[in-house]
């Protein structure tokens, strides 16, 4: 991605004029379409009737307890969820054009399971394909190959297709129950510009649960919760309150946002706003997380294999789970707000005191991007938790009016 300044805007105005080579479009909506119809079951991941429901895959883990020792968690999804959790996913694509088509492949179907499939414990769940930025237009600035054809006109894909498949979720499937909109990367910044333009002081706004908004600015006045992006959406400080955001971009303690920091940083004179999910009303906190057992999100994160406990043994799961490994706190530096994540480094531990993480480059580690790749693997427990609390209470008593 470009500097933070110029992130929002270049993803956000992404279209879709992608020519499709080699795929019968039979088989997927027209990539060139302007207006997709949602109704298609094609152009969702993950919708309730779905006979191949990429939310419904293997999500059992391995928990490697402080003592080395290791036990299978099996998942179990939910069997009747009162709210609905409505999902963008991040920049995965490796289509070779400016923006992706709508065949999805291992890379959508992947990020999926790491990042969104396990919320089907507390919610219905809807992932909707849209014609994004490739990883191939975010990586040529960086010095990787250029995108293929001519960069598409603004208002095609991008934004416009999230926009659409939120309006027919909400005329086909919603029937006025509560809903959490969550995203990372590229898909935060969407749910930033959904909520600003389509729920922020609309009537749809007493049916938003919450918002995860992750690894994508939220800007907010110095010192306050609200205003800045949203005008009446604050950030959540208590585990029953709704109608509000957690968001934050993650860098390593050790290693805070560098000057040239695409996350973070003070803008306009608004803050990044940092909310912990391990501890909302601030300090440190112990997130429960689920790490994916071998490699990283896009495969952005090189060749790095964490060695999960020493001596190293099998691990049969796609996930593992490290309970106390690592720590987390929102700090404010300079013109920075982040999470530092902390790996709690034991001696007696066997487990890892190098999780990775970090984007990886030609020429090395890319620090801009911070622990971009684990945003939401260090606290999907966590934030899962948390929803879980948001729907009971909103259920409970619903906003009014």
């Amino acid at each position: 991605m470009k500097v933070l300044s110029n992130m929002v805007r270049g993803l956000l105005g992404l279209a879709a004029l992608v020519v499709v080579q080699g795929v019968a479009l039979a088989q997927a909506p027209d990539p060139n379409v302007q207006h997709p119809d949602y109704a298609d079951p094609a152009l969702w991941l993950c919708r309730p009737d779905l006979k191949d429901n990429r939310c419904e895959v293997d999500l059992d883990a391995t928990v490697i307890a402080p003592s080395g020792g290791m036990t299978v968690e099996r998942y179990v999804a939910a069997k009747d969820p009162k709210i609905d959790c409505f999902f963008v996913y991040p920049t995965v694509s490796n289509d070779p054009g400016w923006v992706s088509d709508f065949s999805p492949d291992a890379a959508e179907w992947d990020d999926i399971k790491v990042q969104f499939a396990r919320f089907g414990s507390v919610c219905r769940q809807f992932a909707p394909l849209y014609r994004q930025g490739t990883l191939r237009r975010l990586r040529a600035p960086s010095g990787g190959p250029a995108p293929v054809g001519a960069q598409p006109p603004p208002g095609f894909g991008g934004f416009s297709d999230v926009v659409e498949a939120w309006n027919w979720y909400l005329a086909h499937e919603n029937k006025g129950r509560g809903v959490v909109l969550i995203g990372h990367s590229q898909g935060g910044a969407m749910i930033t510009r959904l909520i600003t333009q389509e729920i922020d002081g609309k009537p749809v706004q007493k049916q938003l649960v919450s918002a995860l908004i992750l690894g994508a600015p939220v800007m907010v006045p110095p010192g306050k919760d609200v205003g800045g992006a949203f005008k009446s959406v604050p950030l959540c400080r208590a585990a029953d309150q709704t109608g509000c955001v957690i968001t934050y971009a993650t860098f390593r303690d050790r290693l805070p946002p560098p000057a040239n920091s695409r996350f973070g940083k003070v803008r306009d004179g608004l803050r990044a706003a940092c909310v912990n999910p391990a501890n909302l009303g601030g300090g440190k906190g112990e997130p429960e997380s689920y790490f994916i057992t071998q490699g990283f999100l896009n495969g952005s994160g090189g060749d790095i294999r964490p060695e999960w406990v020493r001596p190293m043994r099998p691990i049969g799961t796609f996930f593992v789970k490290t309970p106390g490994l690592v720590s987390t706190e929102c700090v404010e530096s300079g013109d920075f707000n982040y999470l530092a994540l902390h790996v709690n480094a034991v001696p007696a531990d066997p487990r890892t005191d190098e999780l990775g993480g970090q984007i990886i480059r030609r020429t090395g580690v890319d620090l801009s991007w911070g622990l971009h790749l684990l945003d939401v693997d260090h606290s999907i427990g966590t934030l899962i938790r948390l929803v879980r609390k948001q729907g009971e209470a909103y259920v409970a008593d619903p906003p009014q009016g």
